[in-house]
C-alpha cells in the first residue's frame, strides 16, 4: 500500500495504470466465466442425447461450480503471493484445453466421464479470486468498491455463455463451438501475460500460503461475509446456470429461447454489480446489502407462485437479477475495507469460494425438489427467500459497513 513518505508519487503511479489493468482483468474474467458456464446452456442437449433425468442434469450443471468455488481459496492465496498477471495467465492457459476436452467427451455421450471433466472445468471460475485482490490493489481505499464492482461485471461471461453458446452450436456445430471458445480462452491467457501489470501498491509476501489461509479463517469478518456472499452470489450463479433448465421445465422454452432469457438475467445482474459497488463507496455497503436481500426475498416468493404471464415472471426475474447484482457489489465492497491489506486476496478467495459454493447446492436442491406433476420449483424458491431473510438479519451484525472517510488515506 502507499506509504506516508510519498503518497503523491504512489497515487500518480496508481492512476497511470488503473484503467488499463481494470479493463483487461474484467475481460479476462468475462472469458473465464464463459468457459466456466458452457455446460449450463447445453444442458437440454446433454439431457436429450444421454437420456438424463432432472437430478442427473442438475449434477452435471453443478459440477463446474463446485471446483470453481473451492479452488478459489488457494487461488486467492496464490494471487497474494505471485500476483494477478501470473495467475490469470496460468488459470486461463489451463482452462483452454479443458474446454476442448469437454467438447470431445460430450460428443461421445459418456455421462460419467463428462461429469469428471465438468468438475475440472470449474477451475475457470477461480478467475474471480484473482481479479479481486489484483484490481483492489490498483485503487485507493475510497474507490475499492468501484474497482471490485467493475471487475465483478466480468460475470457477464455467464450471459455471453447463455446467449452465444447455443447460437454458436447452431452456426458452427457442437465441436466447432468448443474449439472457438478454447481459442478465445487461450488468446486471453496470452494477452493477460503481455498487458497486465501489478499495482505499485502490491508487494510479494514472504510467508507461506497455508498459514495465510489459516489466519484468514480466524477473522470473524471472513465468516460473516462468506454467508452473505454465499447467498447473494450463489443465487446469481445458480440461476445463471440452472435457469435454462428451469424455463424449459416450467414454461416449455427451447434451448435458444431459454438461453436468451438467461442472458438477460445475467446482464441485469452484471449492470447492477458496479452500481452496487459504487453506491457502497458513497453510503456504505450495509445499506446496499440490506436492500439486496429484502428485494431478493420478496421476488423469490413471487416467482415461487409460478405466474403464467411472461410479463410477470420475466419482470420478477429481471428485478431479482438487479437486486442480486447490487448485493454482490455491496458485499464485496466490504472485503477491501474490512480485511487486512495483506490478506485481501486470501480473504477474498475464501469469500468468493463461499459464493461459488452458494451456487453449487441450489441446482441440486432445485432438481431434487422439482414437482414434475405441477411443473413447480416452489420448495427451492421458498428456501431462497428464507436464506435471503436470514442474510438480511445477519447484515446488521457486520462491522465497517458505513461510509469511508476519504481523508483516512488508501
Amino acid at each position: 500500500m502507499s506509504t506516508a513518505s510519498s503518497p503523491p508519487a504512489a497515487g500518480a503511479d496508481l492512476r497511470s495504470g488503473q484503467l488499463r489493468n481494470l479493463i483487461v482483468a474484467t475481460i479476462a474474467s468475462t472469458v473465464g466465466f464463459w468457459a466456466w458456464t458452457i455446460i449450463g446452456p447445453l444442458s437440454s442437449r446433454y439431457a436429450a442425447d444421454m437420456d438424463l433425468g432432472a437430478g442427473q442434469t442438475s449434477v452435471l450443471v453443478a459440477m463446474p461450480i463446485l471446483v470453481g468455488s473451492v479452488a478459489r481459496i488457494p487461488v486467492g492465496a496464490l494471487t497474494d503471493r505471485y500476483g494477478g498477471r501470473v495467475m490469470f495467465t496460468v488459470i486461463l492457459g489451463v482452462t483452454a484445453p479443458l474446454v476442448l476436452l469437454t467438447g470431445i467427451v460430450g460428443q461421445q455421450g459418456n455421462f460419467p466421464f463428462l461429469v469428471v471433466i465438468a468438475f475440472f472445468l470449474g477451475i475457470a471460475g477461480t478467475v474471480f479470486a484473482i481479479g479481486i485482490p489484483f484490481c483492489s490493489a490498483w485503487y485507493e481505499r475510497s474507490r475499492k468498491g468501484f474497482a471490485t464492482g467493475v471487475f465483478g461485471a466480468g460475470m457477464v461471461g455467464t450471459a455471453v455463455s447463455a446467449f452465444f453458446t447455443p447460437r454458436l452450436v447452431a452456426a458452427v456445430g457442437y465441436m466447432g463451438t468448443h474449439i472457438t471458445i478454447a481459442v478465445v480462452v487461450a488468446a486471453m491467457a496470452v494477452l493477460s501475460w503481455l498487458i497486465l501489470r501489478e499495482s505499485p501498491a502490491w508487494s510479494k509476501p514472504t510467508e507461506p500460503v497455508l498459514p495465510k489461509i489459516t489466519h484468514a479463517f480466524t477473522l470473524r469478518v471472513t465468516w460473516q461475509l462468506c454467508f452473505l456472499y454465499g447467498v447473494v452470489f450463489g443465487a446469481f450463479v445458480a440461476f445463471s446456470n440452472y435457469l435454462p433448465t428451469y424455463l424449459g421445465n416450467v414454461y416449455d422454452y427451447d434451448a435458444t429461447a431459454a438461453g436468451t432469457r438467461t442472458a438477460g438475467f445475467a446482464v441485469a445482474a452484471v449492470i447492477a454489480r458496479p452500481i452496487g459497488g459504487t453506491i457502497a463507496d458513497k453510503v456504505g455497503p450495509k445499506l446496499v446489502t440490506l436492500a439486496s436481500f429484502a428485494g431478493t426475498a420478496v421476488l423469490a416468493v413471487i416467482v415461487a407462485l409460478r405466474p403464467e404471464e411472461e410479463e410477470v415472471y420475466g419482470t420478477a426475474f429481471i428485478l431479482m437479477a438487479l437486486f442480486l447484482g447490487l448485493g454482490t457489489g455491496g458485499v464485496f465492497a466490504w472485503v477491501g475495507r474490512a480485511a487486512p491489506a495483506k490478506d485481501v486476496g486470501t480473504v477474498g478467495g475464501i469469500i468468493a469460494a463461499a459464493g461459488g459454493l452458494g451456487g453449487y447446492f441450489p441446482p441440486l436442491v432445485m432438481g431434487a425438489t422439482y414437482d414434475p406433476a405441477n411443473r413447480s420449483y416452489f420448495v427451492g424458491l421458498m428456501l431462497l427467500a428464507a436464506f435471503a431473510a436470514v442474510a438480511l438479519l445477519l447484515t446488521f451484525t457486520v462491522r465497517n459497513g458505513g461510509r469511508v472517510d476519504t481523508r483516512s488515506g488508501t
